[in-house]
């Protein structure tokens, strides 16, 4: 077992016991308010490879506008 889950598992222990209304409304509150977890959301070999690409365009110059794109995508969505 991990050092974060024997803290997590003692700490629920002695939440357990705890008989204080005050208390657990109090440790409510303070559990409420820490910073969320933050989840880690792996990336598929092909979004890594995708993101390579994309730096490598960067790196070369090879760039368009978002007025550009725009303009783009209305002449693809007309063409359809």
């Amino acid at each position: 077992m991990t050092t974060v889950d024997k803290i997590r598992n003692g700490l629920i222990d002695k939440i357990l016991s705890i008989k204080d209304k005050d208390f657990l409304e109090a440790l409510d509150k303070l559990i409420s308010s820490g910073p969320p977890e933050s989840e880690v959301i792996e990336l598929t070999k092909e979004q890594k490879t995708m993101l390579a690409m994309s730096e490598q365009d960067i790196k070369n110059g090879k760039l368009i506008s978002q007025k550009a794109m725009d303009k783009r995508n209305l002449e693809w969505l007309n063409a359809m």
